[in-house]
């Protein structure tokens, strides 16, 4: 069995025409999906309406008589 050459394989020139429009779609769609999520996850950083309080300090142990 032998190996292609450079020659052979059909990408080793670069990518033309559609596949070079499918790439850089992939690419562009993966950044803005990124950045959207970024934008969203930030604008909701400390707006939690729903959380415990907690006390730092302990007001009895369970087993003290």
């Amino acid at each position: 069995m032998h190996e292609p050459t450079l020659e052979q394989i059909g990408d080793y020139n670069g990518l033309h025409g559609m596949k070079k429009v499918v790439v850089r779609t992939v690419v562009i769609t993966g950044i803005l999906i990124g950045a959207i999520y970024t934008i969203v996850a930030n604008s909701y950083v400390g707006q939690v309406h729903d959380a415990l309080p907690v006390k730092d300090g302990i007001a009895a142990f369970p087993f003290d008589k």
